[in-house]
């Protein structure tokens, strides 16, 4: 296999696990009182948070999904409450080429980004 066709396979693997673990999220729905105040400015605290964690963030295509929703993050009975988001993002590579829309998740809690789900880098 060249080179370029290895290349190519990891992105392509790459991409599908990303978007495959943001789509599986678990997530337990929870009473909203328990959550926080609601992010009235989830899309602008997950914009900041990307333009750290892209290499081109200012190329980034979103795709919102629907409004956040109260949820449960936690597991054995420790309960981690937040808001979560689901939203696809077409952005550059560091070839400079787009990825395609690929899925992602961000949980929230008092109006900022703690923990983000399908971002493989």
């Amino acid at each position: 296999m060249s080179n370029r066709a290895l290349l190519i396979s990891l992105c392509l693997f790459g991409t599908t696990l990303a978007a495959t673990w943001a789509a599986t999220v678990e997530s337990v729905p929870a009473d909203p009182s328990l959550c926080g105040p609601f992010p009235k400015l989830y899309k602008e605290a997950i914009w900041n948070w990307m333009q750290g964690a892209l290499l081109d963030a200012n190329s980034a295509k979103i795709e919102w999904g629907a409004e956040p929703k109260p949820v449960d993050l936690g597991k054995n009975g420790e309960h981690v409450y937040g808001w979560l988001v689901h939203f696809k993002v077409n952005a550059r590579n560091r070839f400079g080429l787009y990825t395609g829309k690929q899925s992602h998740a961000a949980f929230l809690r008092d109006g900022k980004v703690v923990q983000t789900f399908g971002f493989a880098y």
